[in-house]
Formats: C-alpha cells, structure tokens, sequence
C-alpha cells in the first residue's frame, strides 16, 4: 500500500492505494486561512499537522490493515508558502500562504534584477515565496534574524515526519530562489535576499526518498519500519502525475476555482514575458509550463451569486447546442491576472453591454471569457515553444458539457474528459509514494486514465470565436488604461 498526502489550502486528504494504483480509501481534514488584513493570507503551520494527524487517523479507523501495510508516503502541497523556522525548528510567525499579495512591491523589485528571470526563469510573483520572505525582513526584521530554514508547507509536513528538511524540484520552482534549468538553489538568488543554501533545504526529485517516517508515528499508526517518505510534488505537478501528464506535448486543463493550461517538457522552455511558469516537474530530467489566472469557475460562482440561481442553473439554460459567441465580451480579471498580464490590480468587466443581452447571454459571456483566459495561455505557451495537439480537462467546471464544448472550439483542441475517478493531487502524491519506496519507472507507474468522451472543435465556429478571442484581447490595454 501507499500512501498520498495531500496539502491544500481548504484542508488535507490522505489517500491509499494499492500496488496495482486501486484506491482502497481516503479521508480528509478541514483548514480554515486567516485574512487579518486585506491582501493578507495565513496558516498556523500546526493546523497542517493535526489536520493530517486527523486524517491519518480516520484511515486507521476504518483501514487499519491497509494503513499498517504502507510502504511508501508521498506529498503534494500548496506552493509559495513561507514557512520560517529558528536554528530549533520553532516556526517564528505564521506561514504567508500562495494568495497572499502583501509583497506585491517587494517582488516588483526582486523581478526588475535582470538574474530573476534569467536563472529562474519566471516573474517573480507577489505570491512566490521570495518577496514574502523579502517583506518579513523589511517590515519583522526581529523574526527575519532568527530565521534558520525556510519550508515550503507540505515540507514542513516532511520536517514533522521524518524529521529531515527536504523540498523537490517542483514546489521549490516556485520560490524564486532555484535555478531551474539546473535543478538547484541559486546562491545569486539567495544572496540577494541576504539568504544562503543553509536557509534552505536539500533537494530531491519528486519520485526520489527524501527520508523514512520516524518510528514513533510508524508505531502510533500502526505502520512497519523503514517506510519511505517521497519527495512528492506542488499541486499542480501532482495533479499532473495522477493524470499522467508526464510525457512531452502532454498536456491538462484545469477548470477549478482558478483555472490552469499545465503542459509537460522534456526541455527548459522559459518564457517569462508572458507570466507562463516554467517550472521542474516532479520527475527527473523533465520540467512544465504552465499558464494560470485566477478566476475560471471562480467567475462563475460569482455570477451565479449575482443571479441568485446556481451554476448548475445557469448552464442548464443554454442547453447542450454550443451557440455562436455572444457578442459580449467578459473580463475574468475579479481577483487580477497572472498570465498573460501579471497584473495585481486589474479587475473584470462586461464590455458590449445592449438590451439584447439578458442573463443566458451573460451567462455565455461569462464562459466564453474563461476559455478566452485561457487560450491566451495557449497562445504564451506556444511563444515558448510547446505545441498541443489536444488536452484532457479536469475540475469543477468540466460538469458542463457546454463548457467543454466551447473551451474545445476556442483552443481548436480536442479536449478529452477522463473516466470518473479521483485522479488528482493526492493520487498523484501516492503515485510518488510508490516510485520512492519500489524504485519504479514513472513512465510505467504515471499512465494516464480512460477517456469517458472527447469534445472535438466545431468546426463552423471556429472563425466565430477567433474573432470574438480578439475583441477580447483588444479590451485588457483599454480596461487597464483607466484603471
């Protein structure tokens, strides 16, 4: 058996599955964020802990057998998170999570020194992890003195289990602080943080053992000895390799609360120019690119609310016919944009308003601006040199065939919809449980799941669509210029 840990924001799954990768069961543990001011975003670090001890818990509950027979634990986790340790491991003040933009100016000066992008390969966002611990220097110089280590939050997990420190390639792509190409920390980076290799932790590859569970825990759940705990994955890493995305070309389309075109390479292909992240993927001598803005079904839950009906409802009303383009166009820039604009400031709106518009049309608009966001990832990926030939789609809004449909004809993709199944993060973090403990090959272990339907391109709306993606291109510089 082994074993997926999962660390989101909303809480911590544990997942087991078998050597053949059956899922013989999971449990989750609720988290709340603290918002003490705007822009702010924090975690206790100990929630983390006894959130997984719950879940852990509740497998050995109802699977004590199954648990005892784990062989291997793997992560994923919430990226950027900064988690600050004195020289005893006491975590110093509480972890500034992914979503937190309180450093927007500091990251703004991290990233017009030239090396940031050239030897991370990306923007330096206001949620990496730099400009975080950049802020807490500037502004808790008494805690940035006393820190020793920086974790990232499902590395202080591993901290607690093995008692190592140790992150992996993927979720340490995300800091600002490795070389990415190189696959490991920059001391360029790190000194111009006033930081050095020993703030940070050792590195391993995602599917490699970064330490064994520490007897006492092995024995509070019931576990053997010498079980291996796996480097494991940033969430969308782990995501991909429960999907499978591991080959080059391979790609997924997230359409969860905010929405992802995530695309494996066998190659460092940066383009941070155009907010794509390159980081390392999860498995050795491969990397990804990824587009991410930050309101897919996000904006429709929003419009929903302005409705007072659901989402559920609002789809229905259009049917399954995928219409021609609404002729109104919709900015999903609610909560600001990352790629292609990495811009903290911008907000949405409906452009093209008529009395014609009543609220199906909106409700189109609202889909269509969302498969907009994401063609425009499409497009920065393809600069950087990743061509698709077709993506399969996972997440929330993947409910609504018509969705599919029009987020197939706007990317001119197949979009293939995979069986149903729990496919995600915390399967992808077992996967890597079992690469780490047998030594397996990924490319053997990492396949990808059934199709249950694909959605092909319309082809007469293809033209239809091109022309509305460019009205909305059009619209980001005039809502931006009298912002």
């Amino acid at each position: 058996m082994y074993l997926g840990l999962d660390l989101g924001t909303s809480g911590v799954k544990a997942l087991i599955i078998d050597e053949a990768q059956r899922i013989i069961a999971s449990a989750d543990s609720a988290l709340t964020v603290s918002r003490p001011h705007p822009g702010w975003s924090e975690q206790a670090p100990q929630d983390w802990i006894t959130a997984t001890q719950a879940a852990i818990g509740a497998l050995k509950n109802t699977h004590p057998k199954e648990l005892a027979a784990v062989k291997g634990i793997g992560f994923s986790g919430q990226m950027h998170g900064a988690t600050l340790l004195d020289k005893s491991d006491t975590v110093l003040r509480p972890c500034m999570l992914w979503n937190d933009t309180r450093s927007h100016e500091e990251a703004a000066r991290l990233d017009a020194d030239p090396k940031f992008r050239s030897l991370s390969g990306n923007i330096v966002f206001p949620g990496f992890t730099a400009p975080k611990v950049e802020w807490v220097r500037n502004n808790e110089p008494e805690i940035f003195a006393q820190t020793a280590k920086i974790l990232l939050p499902k590395d202080y997990l591993r901290l607690w289990l093995t008692g190592e420190h140790v992150s992996e390639m993927s979720d340490a792509a995300g800091t600002s602080w490795l070389d990415v190409a190189q696959r490991q920390w920059s001391d360029e980076l790190l000194d111009a943080c006033s930081l050095s290799k020993d703030h940070m932790p050792a590195l391993v590859e995602g599917s490699a053992i970064s330490g064994h569970l520490r007897p006492e825990l092995a024995t509070e759940w019931g576990m053997g000895s010498q079980v291996a705990v796996a480097g494991g994955a940033g969430d969308n890493a782990a995501s991909a390799i429960g999907l499978g995305v591991v080959a080059a070309g391979s790609a997924f389309v997230s359409l969860g609360t905010s929405g992802v075109l995530f695309a494996s390479n066998a190659s460092y292909l940066p383009n941070p120019e155009s907010a794509v992240h390159t980081f390392c993927h999860a498995v050795p001598d491969t990397w990804h690119q990824m587009g991410v803005f930050l309101s897919a079904t996000d904006s429709l839950n929003w419009w929903a609310g302005v409705c007072g009906a659901s989402p559920a409802e609002l789809t229905a009303e259009l049917g399954d016919d995928l219409q021609s383009a609404s002729g109104l166009t919709f900015l999903p820039y609610l909560s600001g944009e990352r790629t292609p604009h990495n811009d903290a400031k911008i907000r949405g709106a409906f452009v093209g308003l008529d009395h014609s518009h009543d609220r199906p049309a909106m409700t189109r608009s609202v889909l269509e601006g969302v498969a907009f966001a994401l063609r425009d990832s499409l497009e920065a990926l393809a600069v950087a040199g990743t061509q698709l030939d077709r993506v399969m789609a996972v997440g929330g809004g993947t409910r609504s065939n018509y969705w599919l449909k029009l987020v197939a004809s706007v990317l001119n993709l197949p979009l293939d919809l995979p069986q149903d199944g729990d496919f995600g993060a915390a399967f992808g973090a077992a996967r890597l449980g079992l690469l780490g403990a047998e030594g397996a090959d990924p490319s053997a272990i990492c396949t990808q799941p059934d199709i249950a339907r694909s959605f092909e391109p319309e082809a007469a709306m293809i033209d239809d669509f091109e022309a509305a993606y460019q009205t909305y291109r059009a619209a980001y510089p005039a809502i931006a210029s009298i912002g």
